[in-house]
């Protein structure tokens, strides 16, 4: 399995790297593909990645980050994304649920890193909040390929990313009764061809792990894998080995 969604700039991670690479190899997790939030964090990001055989990591600014865009900001991708183990542009897009940085800021980052996609080749890592017709409306005609990162929608929307030819990321979102009712349903109609597994961690913890733990992990992974298997009526063995090619196709990876 491959987790490719984690926020490893943790000091609940780094503070214990061999230990947590360890871990999440036990449970069956091969690799990881590290989220990057800007550019600070996609150096450090690559720094890791580079001296660790398991770890990917994208490249990009994040739409609560947009604020810190700047007109070196292309030419600083662009550069990171020349690393073998940069695997995609991003974690963009929009987020008009909180606005950290205004819709003019995100739109603008947003924009230019599409840019950068299209002309590098590389896949998108997508965020969405809140902004859905929006960034929807920015991504048709682009025929970028990408993934919209932690998907939490209804049919509908996930009817339209799969239009515009995008992966689908499944996190322990799914397993949140108090909150998952659209996601469930919408899994029904989401082709096993299109599924990516990942955990946000340190976000986003299976609500079903017992003992609770204090924070997400990818060893979890397997967790959200199994409620997807078993939600979607298939052998869980299947659905590993579909979405080891899913990510082979989009990222170029496999464990």
């Amino acid at each position: 399995m491959i987790d490719i969604g984690v926020n490893i700039q943790h000091p609940f991670y780094l503070d214990d790297l061999e230990q947590f690479i360890q871990d999440f190899s036990q449970a069956g997790v091969k690799k990881l593909i590290c989220i990057s939030s800007d550019l600070g964090e996609t150096r450090l990001n690559q720094q890791l990645c580079e001296q660790n055989q398991q770890l990917y990591f994208t490249a990009g600014v994040h739409p609560h980050q947009a604020k810190t865009w700047h007109q070196e900001s292309v030419c600083s991708i662009k550069k990171l994304l020349q690393s073998p183990k940069c695997l995609a542009v991003g974690e963009m897009g929009l987020d008009f649920d909180r606005n950290y940085s205004t819709p003019e800021q995100q739109i603008t980052a947003l924009e230019a890193q599409l840019a950068i996609a299209k002309e590098t080749n590389k896949p998108v890592y997508l965020h969405e909040r809140k902004a859905f017709t929006e960034l929807t409306a920015r991504l048709r005609d682009t025929n970028l390929a990408g993934v919209i990162h932690c998907f939490t929608g209804d049919q509908e929307q996930l009817a339209t990313y799969l239009d515009l030819g995008l992966y689908v990321g499944i996190t322990g979102w799914l397993l949140d009764e108090r909150r998952n009712s659209e996601l469930v349903e919408a899994l029904n109609y989401l082709p096993l061809d299109r599924i990516l597994l990942e955990t946000d961690a340190p976000y986003l913890t299976p609500r079903n792990v017992r003992p609770r733990p204090k924070r997400n992990h990818p060893k979890y992974l397997p967790v959200i894998a199994q409620a997807i298997a078993v939600q979607k009526g298939v052998d869980l063995e299947q659905l590993i080995q579909q979405t080891n090619k899913n990510n082979a196709d989009l990222f170029g990876i496999s464990d």
